[in-house]
């Protein structure tokens, strides 16, 4: 009986472990919305990391938080390092490049919880007295994150968090 049950598991962890190896090399999660501004007032919100601390969910998760900001903190090379609780980890992002008033990239490191090197962009569409903002990450999908993603959804748990802080950036631009 208990050799029986050994091979069932056995074989459920396998099959668990085969359709990790099945699931996209990649991943993309992305948020939008409409704010009723011009995508030059909405920009600098994104562009200078130092104002993220107005509309970022994950600056609120940890109020205890060490940030270190690099010596500019707007515009491509400017650099912010976090250190915090289990809810924000630790890492590091820097911009990449900025074509203003419409695209904001930045290369984030995650160091802890877990390691992981992403792609974090910003995209700003003016339509009439709306912009259209798109915030996206998208990265490689180790194959831990494949078998987390089996059990839970990346999209689910940071789509939520884009959400909120596409919220936040509103209610501030909208003022």
């Amino acid at each position: 009986m208990i050799k029986a049950i050994a091979i069932i598991v056995a074989v459920l962890l396998a099959g668990i472990v085969i359709f990790a190896t099945t699931r996209p090399d990649t991943f993309r999660v992305q948020r939008s919305t409409s704010i009723k501004a011009q995508p030059e007032k909405i920009f600098p919100l994104i562009n200078d990391l130092q104002r993220w601390g107005a509309w970022s969910p994950y600056e609120k998760r940890d109020p205890a938080m060490k940030r270190t900001f690099g010596a500019t903190t707007a515009g491509k090379g400017a650099v912010y390092e976090w250190d915090g609780n289990k809810s924000v980890g630790k890492g590091r992002m820097e911009i990449t490049d900025t074509a203003p008033p419409s695209t904001i990239v930045i290369k984030l490191d995650f160091i802890a919880p877990f390691e992981g090197h992403n792609v974090a962009e910003f995209t700003l569409n003016g339509k009439g007295d709306a912009t259209h903002v798109t915030w996206a990450m998208y990265g490689p999908a180790s194959f831990v994150s494949k078998l987390i993603g089996i059990f839970f959804s990346m999209d689910s748990m940071i789509g939520k968090d884009f959400e909120a802080g596409l919220a936040a950036l509103k209610t501030i631009a909208e003022k």
